[in-house]
């Protein structure tokens, strides 16, 4: 993620630990935080995997994975923050199975078109019915915000987006 002051951070982790550290320039090492830490834990409740930040109107967007990536509780959840490093409190979900389409959907990304309010959240899920365990489509659906800033939930579809040339 970078931010607005060209800062680059990685968010990273599984099995139930997240966390964040700031890249230099090149992405070659590590740059200590100004209390001198190099790791710091950014876990947010429910957290599995897949973290994901972007930044909206000068808040910070924390997206992960929670449940079981094989079963019907996978799914995506989120929190808002005022700065990069949280405190990351866990607001809700907003991606997760319709089992008449899919079950298993999670680990997500996340597009903006630049000068826009178009968001799009892209992510795998297993299509209905299909019980492989490491079979998986990626899909992409449009995402959307209320007028206080949340994200709404993501109703997964079978015909996703229209496409669309971004410049």
């Amino acid at each position: 993620f970078k931010d607005d002051d060209n800062t680059y951070y990685m968010y990273y982790g599984g099995w139930s630990h997240c966390n964040i550290v700031k890249l230099n320039d090149d992405f070659t090492g590590l740059v200590p935080f100004d209390d001198g830490e190099i790791y710091k834990e950014v876990t947010p409740k429910g957290y599995v995997e897949g973290p994901f930040m972007f930044k909206k109107n000068g808040k910070y967007y924390f997206m992960w994975s929670e449940g079981g990536w094989g079963g019907p509780d996978y799914c995506v959840a989120y929190a808002i923050a005022d700065s990069p490093l949280g405190p990351f409190n866990r607001i809700g979900k907003i991606l997760e199975q319709d089992p008449t389409i899919a079950t298993s959907a999670g680990h997500h990304s996340v597009m903006h078109v630049p000068n826009s309010e178009d968001y799009y959240i892209v992510y795998h899920r297993r299509p209905a019915g299909d019980n492989a365990r490491d079979h998986r489509v990626t899909c992409i659906e449009k995402m959307t915000f209320d007028d206080k800033g949340f994200i709404n939930p993501v109703k997964i579809t079978l015909e996703g987006v229209e496409a669309r040339e971004i410049k």
